[in-house]
Order: structure tokens, then C-alpha cells, then sequence
């Protein structure tokens, strides 16, 4: 069996104008093809770009390879590294994997090792944006849909720090009255859902040093399950001094785009749960060597949020053949893009299922695809009062 052609789809989400998403399907001349998808949202061209790099390498490659292509893909260039290069090696990696499973009629779980739990628990965001006015409000909303999805049988709920205190002008994020409105929060959804439910909190990076050691003291009495991106993540020296300051448990990694820029997080033990992006860091192959390396320092699992239903179903299968895995990041629903991207996932209450089908799965129509072409989002800046950037 050989490559015959790779083709990247770009998919505008109709029901959420600001997201488009990026599969790519690898075809063969014995007629079996592979799905994947990338990561970097708001990338896609640049992404589409270097998979068609690529596809000359590609074409007439046996894709039962999948290290070989691998090394191929990222070696095999003078200048490798970076988010759009790995984002695209991930959703190639992620479409071999898929083909390899139909090719043998097993999913994917199967080809990494089996089943080490019978689903994947899974947490829900419960912001409601634009719903509610003024801070209190923002708040009051975000609890009556959280009471819903706990109802529902979701047992952990997330939300980001500070975004409901924009003063009611969008952009805005001033990192004092971001930690106050956070730590109110927090406390009504501790009160509302019980001391049982686990909360994550994601600071998404926004908060400095000094900011996210304060916040991360007034929400250790109401035990977050982890906070998310206290600091980003280029500099894990911050890491060894946040550590310092402060005890409750820290998540983060999303951006990091090869197994090199894990390597002091992990040695030094500066989290304690892994935040990989299958999408962005180097797809399945990469994110299980990033789950080995992890395992040997006691340090659990909880995948990036899989935009996608191709990405999701990468992830669900991750999270199944993982030993220590914690909770799945999860946005995705059945009814998105339904037309367009068929999968055997169900989910129930909080609480992620594989089909069992052969590969990941899924299954895209091709057409359907090219009737929802991309559109260019403009950009989403936080500022600060002054009209300064803030890191979104």
C-alpha cells in the first residue's frame, strides 16, 4: 500500500463564526483512507500551507510507517520546530494512525497498548459568554448553567480566571480585578455544586508571577482540582519559583510543540498534570512519548481541549490506552458538524465512550467539507486600560 495524496480540508463552523477547523485525509491507492486534524487556531492557512510541503515527501510512502514518516517529517528538514510546523505532523501522524487501524480492522486504542479504563471522564467549560450583566451577573449566569451540567452527571466543571470582569467592554483584562471577580466565582460555584464536584480554574496565561501566587492562595482553601496556565510555559524557571509560593496542584503544557520543550517541566517536576495538545505537539506518537516521560515522575494526564470531532476522537483514544490520565478537556458535542464529520463517540453525562469502530472512528464527507469553506477571523487582543496588550 502507498500514499497517493494528502489533502487539507478547511472547515468554517457555522454555529460559531470565530472557529474554522483543519482535518487533513490521507489517501492510498487501495482505497483505505486516514483523518486527522491540527491545532493552532487561527493558523490554518500557515498550517495548509506546510502539509502541502509535504505531500510531494508523502506521496508513495508506505503509511503502515508511522515512526519512519515521523522522523521524515520533522528531521528531515534543515529548520524544524515550531506550532505550525508540529501542527502539521500532528495531523498527519493523527490520519496514519487512523488508516493503520482500518487497515488491521482494530481501533486505534488497540494499536497502543489496549484499554486501561473503560471511558474517558471528562470536564465541561461553564462560561456563558455575553450572558448576564456587569461582573455579579457574569457570575450568576455561569453558576445556573454549571447547577444544569451537574445534573446532567458532570462531575468536573471548569472556568477562566477573571473573564467575566471586563467592566462590560470586551477586550478588557486588568489583572487585579480579574483575581477579585475569580476568587468571587470560584465561591459561588463551590457553593452551588457541593464539595464534591471538581473545579479547574485557567488563568490562560494572563496572570504575572506576583498576580497568579496571590490568586493561587485564595483559591487553595475551596480545593481547585488544578489550576490551569498559571504563567506560560516557555519559561519553566518561573515554574521552580511559583513552586515555592504556593501548594495547590498546577496543570499546563498546551503550547509546548515537541517532547524537547517538556523536558524541564517534567525533570524538575514543576507540574502535576500534563496539558498536551495532540493537535499541536507532534500528534499520537509524540504526545505517548510525552505520556511515558510523564508516567516516570508520577505526573497524570489531562489532554488540551480537542476543538474538533477528529481531534476528539485522538484524545479519547489517548486517553483510554493512558495508564495515568485525569480528566479530558472537553468542547466538542455529537451535533457539531454532524453533517460533515461522522464518529462513533458518544457521550454521557461527563463521561466519554469509543465505538469500538475500527481506527479512530470517524469519517469525513469530502463534499460536505468543501461546502463550509474557511473564513478569515479577525484578531482577539486582550488589552489592558491603558490600551496595552495583555497575553490572551
Amino acid at each position: 500500500m502507498k500514499i497517493t495524496d494528502v489533502k487539507t480540508f478547511l472547515v468554517h463552523d457555522r454555529e460559531r463564526p470565530t472557529r474554522n477547523y483543519t482535518f487533513v485525509k490521507i489517501y492510498t491507492d487501495e482505497g483505505v483512507t486516514g483523518l486527522g486534524e491540527a491545532g493552532v487556531t487561527g493558523r490554518e492557512l500557515a498550517v495548509r500551507g506546510m502539509v502541502e510541503s509535504f505531500t510531494p515527501i508523502l506521496r508513495g510512502m508506505d503509511p503502515t510507517r508511522i515512526e519512519h514518516i515521523w522522523q521524515t517529517l520533522w528531521r528531515g528538514h534543515f529548520f524544524r520546530g515550531g506550532h505550525v510546523h508540529s501542527a502539521a505532523v500532528a495531523a498527519i501522524d493523527i490520519a496514519l494512525w487512523d488508516l493503520r487501524g482500518k487497515v488491521l480492522g482494530v481501533p486505534v486504542y488497540d494499536l497502543l497498548g489496549g484499554r486501561t479504563r473503560d471511558y474517558a471522564r471528562c470536564y465541561c467549560h461553564v462560561q456563558q459568554p455575553g450572558v448576564g450583566h456587569g461582573p455579579r451577573g457574569a457570575i450568576d449566569a455561569m453558576v445556573d448553567y454549571a447547577k444544569g451540567q451537574v445534573e446532567q452527571g458532570w462531575q468536573f466543571i471548569r472556568f477562566g480566571a477573571g473573564e467575566g470582569s471586563r467592566q462590560g467592554a470586551e477586550g478588557i483584562y486588568e489583572q487585579s480585578r480579574a483575581v477579585r471577580w475569580t476568587v468571587e466565582a470560584f465561591g459561588a460555584l463551590r457553593d452551588a455544586v457541593g464539595p464534591e464536584i471538581e473545579i479547574c480554574v485557567d488563568f490562560h496565561q494572563r496572570t504575572t508571577p506576583p498576580y497568579a501566587i496571590e490568586l493561587a492562595r485564595e483559591l487553595q482553601p475551596m480545593r481547585p482540582f488544578f489550576i490551569e496556565d498559571p504563567l506560560r510555559a516557555e519559561n519553566p524557571a518561573e515554574f521552580a519559583y511559583l513552586r515555592h509560593h504556593i501548594s495547590v496542584p498546577i496543570a499546563t503544557g498546551e503550547q509546548l510543540p515537541s517532547k524537547w520543550d517538556w523536558r524541564d517541566l517534567i525533570e524538575r517536576d514543576l507540574m502535576d498534570y500534563c496539558r498536551v495538545d495532540l493537535c499541536i505537539c507532534g500528534g499520537l506518537t509524540e504526545a505517548r512519548k510525552v505520556a511515558g516521560w510523564c508516567e516516570a515522575h508520577y505526573i497524570e494526564q489531562v489532554p488540551h481541549n480537542p476543538l474538533g470531532p477528529v481531534s476528539t476522537a485522538a484524545c479519547l483514544h489517548f486517553d483510554l490506552s493512558t495508564p495515568l490520565f485525569a480528566v479530558q478537556e472537553l468542547t466538542w458535542r455529537p451535533d457539531i458538524l454532524a453533517d460533515i464529520v461522522t464518529t462513533d463517540m458518544r457521550l454521557e453525562g461527563g463521561n466519554l465512550y469509543s465505538g469500538g469502530s475500527p481506527g479512530l472512528g470517524v469519517e469525513l464527507n469530502d463534499e460536505a467539507a468543501l461546502a463550509e469553506p474557511y473564513q478569515l477571523a479577525g484578531p482577539h487582543i486582550l488589552h489592558r486600560e491603558d490600551n496595552s496588550v495583555s497575553d490572551w
